[in-house]
């Protein structure tokens, strides 16, 4: 399966009837990325979501993310199984270290990991978070190649350092908060060019991503947003577009705190 353009966040889709809904929604418009993780509680919800589109969920690439807590040799393959039981298949296509934090260590995880592809548990692995260092100690120390990489990344922050990394390894760069929490709805030079293409500010900052080679993980519950995000992908920026959205001189983190990985060095 190819990785696929834009894909569904589920982060904080707590209510069982919501969160799935909003998957049944989003794979029936054309996603065929959904995303979620151990620590979201929605792993089941989700799995409901797929099991109610009309579309056969065998087309949709499916991620989860180990818990910083599960991340000892066991935890990681004992959660793994457990996250496929929830969602409902044999192994996951997709499971990524949600961030290198608390339990995480790079022997143990990483060796755990590869065992996990080996047993047939895990079909790809993912890395999220990490540090630049961080990534290519764990590029060097997996057997099985990094499959993708989610982080935060937006107009408002283009991470060009892991975008480098990610086209020197060739692994898929994902990005949650692809629209900063619609903070992009706030910057002149993004609402201009989406009046020039009769867009949104949202629609706009995923092409900027598609353009950049990145795949985006927006949140959506309502159809109409899921619609939305889903055009996104219709919107050609030319040159000018990107220029004048690179020229941004406003950069900051929406996620950030004191234990997360850049604060600790």
């Amino acid at each position: 399966m190819e990785f696929p353009p834009i894909g569904l966040g589920t982060y904080d889709m707590t209510d069982p009837g919501t969160c799935a809904d909003a998957v049944a929604t989003a794979v029936d418009s054309g996603y065929d990325h959904v995303d979620t993780a151990q620590s979201y509680g929605n792993e089941a919800f989700v799995a409901d979501g797929l099991a109610a589109a009309d579309r056969d969920a065998d087309d949709v690439l499916v991620a989860t993310k180990l818990d910083t807590g599960n991340l000892g040799y066991d935890d990681v393959l004992d959660t793994a199984r457990e996250s496929a039981d929830r969602l409902g298949v044999d192994s996951l296509d997709l499971l990524y270290v949600h961030w290198p934090l608390d339990t995480y260590d790079p022997d143990a995880t990483l060796r755990a990991l590869d065992a996990a592809v080996e047993a047939g548990i895990v079909d790809r692995i993912g890395l999220s978070n990490f540090r630049p260092d961080q990534l290519r100690t764990a590029i060097d120390r997996l057997e099985a190649p990094v499959a993708a990489h989610q982080i935060e990344m937006h107009p408002l922050f283009p991470q060009p350092e892991l975008r480098g990394l990610a086209a020197d390894h060739g692994h898929e760069l994902v990005a949650y908060c692809p629209i900063a929490r619609n903070e992009v709805s706030e910057v002149d030079r993004i609402v201009a060019v989406a009046e020039a293409h009769d867009a949104t500010p949202a629609q706009v900052a995923l092409a900027w991503l598609r353009a950049k080679g990145v795949t985006p993980i927006p949140k959506a519950a309502s159809l109409a947003h899921v619609r939305e995000n889903v055009a996104a992908l219709d919107l050609d920026l030319d040159e000018e577009d990107i220029a004048t959205i690179d020229s941004i001189e406003r950069r900051h983190r929406i996620v950030d705190f004191d234990a997360a990985p850049w604060n600790q060095v």
